[in-house]
């Protein structure tokens, strides 16, 4: 996918650098959720329920798949006209997420896919030659 970005400067945000741990991760759900409230948004509803879910799955495939052992991943919730983009960031560049059908037997790997359907876009950018950024945009 093509990124498109349409952040400005001002733009109200949470950035957080967080433990690559399944603990992490979970605080990294419960922290997003918690921001909408201080932008006044709902926490009860679909909104809330897509803003938990993309974190989760972004924030547990950084702590699996992206992890550097001693290294922290970092979250980026920005408030947006249309929208929440939700930005997770980990120290391995050289594995990008993938969106594969899942094995009808398998227990995980329909992640991805629900990220892809509960938002109007995502994509994943490198930062420099040591990170990378996997970015979801979720409508208001």
């Amino acid at each position: 996918m093509k990124p498109t970005f349409n952040v400005t400067p001002e733009a109200p945000r949470l950035t957080l650098r967080l433990s690559s741990t399944p603990r992490g991760a979970r605080l990294a759900r419960r922290l997003a959720v918690d921001q909408l409230t201080r932008w006044r948004l709902p926490t009860d509803g679909p909104l809330a329920w897509a803003v938990a879910t993309v974190t989760a799955e972004l924030a547990l495939n950084a702590v699996t798949h992206g992890r550097t052992p001693g290294r922290d991943f970092g979250l980026c919730v920005r408030l947006l006209t249309d929208t929440i983009r939700i930005e997770v960031s980990d120290t391995r560049p050289d594995r990008y997420p993938v969106l594969v059908p899942p094995d009808d037997t398998a227990e995980q790997g329909r992640g991805l896919l629900l990220v892809d359907a509960l938002t109007s876009n995502w994509g994943c950018v490198p930062r420099g030659t040591c990170a990378k950024t996997v970015w979801a945009d979720i409508p208001r």
